[in-house]
């Protein structure tokens, strides 16, 4: 699996009805209608996520690897 960065996960999350509900420094917080979960995307620049972070974000987002 390739590795992404926060803001193009950010865009990802937004395509598949994720709203940003708050941005604390350098985090983006989003939640979706109906889902109690939300996710926090660290955006640092163009930076790379963690392979682990990356993940567990995808799973509580229900993304696939082609997604991605």
């Amino acid at each position: 699996m390739k590795s992404i960065s926060g803001k193009h996960l950010c865009k990802i999350l937004e395509k598949k009805g994720w709203e940003l509900k708050n941005i604390r420094g350098s985090h983006h917080v989003y939640m979706k209608q109906g889902r109690k979960e939300r996710i926090s995307v660290p955006v640092h620049g163009n930076k790379d996520l963690k392979i682990g972070l990356l993940k567990a974000i995808m799973k509580i987002a229900e993304l696939k690897g082609d997604e991605i």
